[in-house]
């Protein structure tokens, strides 16, 4: 029974608070369908007559489709109702200070953009589009309170690792933000309250960047577009296995011309991980099997400052600045301990070696971006130019103690000194422009110009007779370049009528030109690469009817090494398991066919896709014995790859309180390791899938409750496998009052399931590795707005969960 009260007393708390909230008289209120079911968070925008420029008054509607305005002056109006998916509903009001009840408006689906949304049950937490779809960050409360990767992890389709290793179909895709290529790569450096949308774009067109071999993801930051002064707070606490404290900030002023908005995020958090590995070298005698245990202990903050600037002159020409700036510190206290065997299982050594981490990281990215509108929707010219930059130091002190069999220390402490310093810059140049040449037929075309320098400074140094001195066979400088000038064309064409189109189809050129070039300071490593590639696009859609399409397209892409997997130096954290870049890596080219289908019914809605993927020259880590029985983790082109597998969303609303969506992906991989000296060591075929299932429940008026489950199967690595990954999230929210505050409740990882591993098994040795942090964790949020349209996407993520 006391099981059962604690349980319900959370629940009965919330329920509690919101009927005590301070209630406001309701001047205007009614109900929106789309004439079979109520419609969830649609804008409702009140504007006064004689001035039709400000917004009077603002709210969206429940998830009963319900809305009420409250506060209304006595006046004439114009109440407008906007939803994507559907057309604007625009009605006069004079309200005269008798409460007025419109009853139930219905909304008619917009002809133009039925084909870009295909759940219909979730128009704002899954929009599709025509080369993948769009994720609204409003939707995931189960993740409140976290970065960008704790949002990922709960997109439909998208994969992410207990190591934050994030993939779509089995390969890393390209990750953008806000559409253009940044120096912040580490997704835990973007929170997640800061994130509007985030697009997942599996069949890109000759427009993107064709270094997306498996998709692009693609993360839109939140960016206010409501009249007025607008403002949002958050604040947020919990505890894994320690603390974690989170807040945010938006304050927001637009009118017809300026829109000013000002964002500021933190988090910070204790954390622990625990690791344990196994080695066996089958032909060394004496360091034949290792057993390895590590315990990590680190503290982490982030913080965030965004800044954005609007001009619109007129209603045809807009000119935007934005400027984000990020703070990050980790420091860990990592202690690893050792034991060695002989093949005879005897006692050979033992040591443990203590390192403390102090990392700290510093970033920047500036923006400025025109946009011309035109009469003509189908014209349309933007260009845009960004800089990003990245300032990483690492700094860590490594002492090391080597034991008998006794556990008896034996020797001196032999202590060490590294440091990794990087310096990155990414800057974009776009130009991108569509025409109309007939009334069927529009053709875009553009250019973009991307410039990255980096340079990372690795020192190792060892203290001999008191004074540290510089080990120069570890430690190096390396600096790279690359500039890459793309063009592209892409001719968009439809036959039939504009609102009832039967075929619709582009093709498309990209060209790009790729230099780049790197060198080690003491000339270990200098390479340079110049190569003009073409990369095709087409697709044909055949639309069976308003609510039903099939897709079959075509594209060539690349996969061009990262500067992870160019940077030669070598992480020697874990003197046994060390690991580095490969600065001769070959970019892989891939030829990749898709075929879509696209169906919506009354409650339910349908997106499948059958993805065939032929890469040479395939990227993927690569595990060497050397002869000291240390295995090099590194990076290499280890042949041909054949993909081919499947992939669904399905959606379903069965009933008014309830609504779900579920994903999978699964995909057979066939594998030649032609270009490796020990090929038969290589995993020649390996079957993956993964998928999620996410529930959203009403059990009360204005309470939200989410439950998200992941699941990852064992992945094939080139010498073994990872082994399989699940986990449950659960989040709750209670909106309090008329909405302006809210309550939050998130549990993450709620069966502390969420764990990483390998097992790998070669002709020279095998190893298993296992990892686990404390991704269970407790939050509880509670936000509050005045005058701004943030209120749905509040109690966003700022907890990480590893």
């Amino acid at each position: 029974m006391k099981n059962i009260i604690r349980k319900l007393y959370l629940p009965i708390l919330l329920f509690t608070l919101s009927q005590f909230s301070f209630a406001q008289k309701t001047a205007i209120k009614g109900t929106i369908t789309d004439g079979k079911n109520p419609i969830e968070f649609v804008d409702v925008i009140l504007k006064s007559t004689a001035d039709s420029t400000k917004t009077a008054n603002y709210t969206t509607t429940d998830v009963s489709g319900n809305f009420a305005l409250e506060n209304v002056t006595s006046g004439e109006y114009l109440l407008q109702f906007k939803l994507i998916g559907f057309k604007i509903n625009t009605k006069k009001i004079k309200y005269t200070g008798t409460a007025i009840s419109l009853g139930t408006i219905i909304l008619q689906e917009d002809a133009n953009q039925l084909n870009t949304v295909v759940v219909n049950s979730q128009k704002k937490q899954i929009q599709k589009t025509a080369e993948g779809f769009v994720f609204n960050a409003v939707s995931n409360i189960s993740q409140s309170g976290g970065t960008a990767i704790d949002m990922l992890k709960n997109i439909p389709t998208v994969s992410v690792d207990a190591d934050d290793a994030i993939s779509l179909r089995g390969k890393t895709p390209l990750i953008l933000i806000n559409g253009k290529n940044s120096a912040i790569t580490d997704m835990n450096q973007i929170p997640a309250s800061s994130i509007e949308s985030i697009e997942i774009i599996t069949s890109p067109t000759a427009k993107y960047d064709a270094n997306a071999e498996s998709g692009i993801i693609n993360i839109k930051l939140k960016k206010n577009n409501l009249n007025g002064i607008n403002g949002a707070a958050v604040l947020g606490g919990g505890f894994g296995a320690k603390g974690r404290l989170s807040s945010s900030a938006l304050l927001n002023y637009k009118n017809d011309k300026w829109n000013v908005g000002l964002a500021y995020d933190n988090r910070f958090a204790g954390r622990t991980k625990s690791i344990e590995g196994d080695r066996t070298n089958y032909f060394i005698q004496d360091e034949h099997y290792i057993h390895q245990t590590r315990s990590d202990q680190r503290t982490e903050g982030l913080q965030n400052l965004k800044f954005n600037l609007d001009f619109s002159p007129n209603e045809r020409n807009t000119f935007s600045f934005e400027a984000l700036g990020n703070l990050e510190n980790k420091d860990n206290e990592e202690t690893l301990k050792t034991n060695v065997y002989n093949d005879s299982d005897a006692f050979f050594s033992a040591n443990q070696r203590h390192s403390s981490e102090i990392q700290k990281a510093k970033a920047a990215e500036f923006s400025l971006n025109y946009d011309r509108k035109f009469s003509d929707d189908r014209k349309s010219l933007n260009a845009n130019i960004t800089s990003s930059f990245n300032f990483g130091r690492e700094n860590t002190n490594i002492d090391t103690n080597n034991y008998d069999e006794n556990g008896m220390l034996i020797g001196d402490t032999f202590w060490q000194k590294t440091h990794n310093y990087g310096k990155e810059n990414i800057s974009n140049a776009i130009v991108n422009h569509a025409f109309p040449i007939s009334e069927k037929s529009t053709i875009e075309t553009g250019y973009k110009g991307t410039f990255r320098f980096f340079n990372s400074d690795f020192q190792t140094a060892d203290l001999i007779n008191g004074d540290y001195v510089v080990n120069p066979l570890a430690s190096n400088i390396f600096d790279f370049n690359e500039q890459i000038n793309a063009f592209y064309g892409l001719l968009n064409s439809y036959s039939g009528s504009k609102d009832n189109q039967k075929w619709k189809y582009n093709v498309g050129l990209r060209a790009e030109q790729v230099s780049n070039n790197g060198k080690t300071e003491n000339g270990s490593d200098n390479f340079s690469n110049h190569y003009l590639k073409l990369f095709p696009s087409a697709s044909v859609q055949l639309n069976l009817q308003s609510d039903e399409f099939l897709k079959f397209g075509y594209s060539k892409r690349i996969n061009r090494p990262d500067l992870d997997d160019l940077n030669p130096f070598v992480d020697i954290t874990d003197a046994l398991n060390p690991h580095s870049g490969n600065p001769y890596l070959k970019p892989e080219i891939i030829h990749i066919v898709e075929l879509n289908y696209n169906k919506e019914w009354d409650k339910y809605s349908l997106s499948g896709n059958a993805f065939y993927r032929n890469a040479n020259n395939t990227i993927r880590q690569y595990s060497t014995l050397q002869d000291n029985g240390v295995v090099l983790l590194q990076p290499q082109n280890i042949g041909n790859m054949v993909t081919y597998g499947v992939e669904g969303i399905f959606s379903l609303k069965p009933f008014s309180f309830y609504d779900a969506n579920i994903s999978l992906t699964a995909f057979q991989q066939n594998i030649s390791a032609t270009n490796l000296p020990q090929s038969e060591d290589v995993v020649n075929s390996a079957f993956s899938w993964y998928g999620k299932v996410i529930n959203n429940f009403v059990p009360w008026k204005d309470g939200k409750l989410q439950i998200i489950g992941n699941y990852n199967s064992a992945v094939a690595t080139p010498q073994g496998k990872r082994i399989p990954i699940y986990n449950v999230d659960m989040g709750f929210q209670q909106k309090l009052g008329k909405g302006n505050a809210r309550l939050g409740l998130v549990v993450t990882d709620m069966f502390n399931t969420l764990e990483s591993g390998y097992k790998n098994n070669t002709l020279l040795f095998k190893s298993n590795r296992t990892s686990k942090s404390d991704t269970r964790a407790l939050m509880i949020t509670f936000a509050y707005t005045f005058r701004s349209d943030f209120k749905e996407k509040l109690l966003e993520n700022q907890f990480s969960t590893e």
